[in-house]
């Protein structure tokens, strides 16, 4: 992938981490990044949380997933989820440069043989998901580890209200009645079990 980007783009600096808390650091040191190219089995991602994550935090910077898999319903999540584009890493290098030159021009770009038309339930809590901002995607993932609101208040270094604000907010987003029925969400986006989720919900 470096050598493919490297013929592409001559001049380009790129820097490699290793995990998702290394991503976000270099984000937060460099003010030039032009595109990430994220793992989904990279540590710390945590499913599709770890794209949810980045897309809310970093706005500007485009993501382009690299990932093993080639199954529709993956990549409809990650394009729903705000990726810019999806590359699968049994693609040859003329694809792979194809796929970053229209990212890099502002474009989406996913496999030509997936349709990314399909409507169905598990779309539609992927986009519930993805309205979640970046400090409402924290508290998501701690409830998930099962913090009361007081742990997650000071996990966050905020008010305890604050923290029951959020919770509301989520559950309103997601169209879910309880903290439990959020949980589950939150179970199914490390998983990746989309329709298993959107049942569990509906």
């Amino acid at each position: 992938m470096k050598q493919t980007i490297e013929k592409l783009f001559a001049a380009a600096t790129i820097s490699e981490v290793g995990s998702l808390e290394e991503v976000t650091e270099t984000l937060d040191r460099e003010e030039d990044v032009d595109l990430v190219f994220l793992d989904l089995t990279m540590p710390g991602m945590r499913g599709f949380s770890g794209l949810m994550y980045l897309r809310a935090q970093y706005v500007g910077v485009p993501v382009l997933v690299v990932s093993a898999t080639e199954d529709p319903a993956t990549i409809r999540s990650c394009i729903e989820f705000g990726a810019s584009g999806f590359i699968p890493k049994s693609l040859g290098i003329d694809v792979i440069q194809e796929a970053v030159s229209t990212v890099m021009a502002g474009g989406i770009w996913t496999p030509p043989d997936i349709d990314l038309s399909v409507e169905d339930e598990a779309s539609k809590m992927a986009r519930r998901l993805a309205s979640l901002t970046p400090q409402q995607v924290r508290v998501l993932m701690m409830l998930s580890q099962g913090l009361l609101n007081k742990q997650i208040a000071y996990e966050l270094s905020v008010s305890e209200a604050t923290v029951k604000a959020h919770v509301s907010a989520i559950l309103q987003k997601l169209g879910v009645e309880s903290r439990t029925q959020a949980v589950i969400a939150a179970a199914k986006i490390e998983a990746g079990q989309w329709q298993q989720m959107a049942n569990a919900l509906v």
